[in-house]
């Protein structure tokens, strides 16, 4: 699958942790950035990730920060994109299942690296359910 990764500096950390994995597993990752731990501004560095999964360049795109709401909120202003914040599991099945999320965000600071890691191999997993959920993205993607 082709990902997008991008994170703030208090995301970083769990950034190159996630994308040393996915590379690992086969996945194909372009990092947006940032590319360090110094203090930055997210939306330089995610909203080019989110742009480039709202044209079809990428499958899906995966940002972090502290707490991943500030990343969701940048991703979700771009079109096409339906960003999730996942906190756990369950959230992370229900995005995908529910509404097609095709970004996740995460919170470095809301979680350990094993949890963060679980919730992303699930997501990538989980498939989109369909039926009366399908109706539901149709009324979100109306502008």
């Amino acid at each position: 699958m082709k990902i997008a990764i991008a994170s703030d500096h208090a995301g970083f950390r769990y950034k190159e942790q996630i994308k040393t994995v996915l590379i690992e597993q086969g996945h194909e990752v372009r990092d947006f950035g940032t590319h360090s731990a110094e203090s930055c501004d997210y939306p330089d560095f995610i909203r080019p990730a989110a742009e480039a999964v709202g044209r079809g360049e990428f499958e899906r795109g995966i940002v972090l920060g502290g707490s991943g709401n500030g990343e969701a909120m940048v991703s979700n202003k771009v079109a096409g994109i339906r960003c999730a914040v996942c906190w756990d599991l369950r959230s992370a099945r229900l995005s995908r299942e529910h509404n097609d999320a095709n970004m996740l965000s995460l919170g470095e600071r809301m979680m350990s690296i094993n949890e963060a890691l679980a919730i992303v191999d699930l997501w990538l997993r989980t498939p989109f359910a369909g039926e009366r959920h399908k109706r539901r993205i149709e009324k979100i993607e109306k502008r």
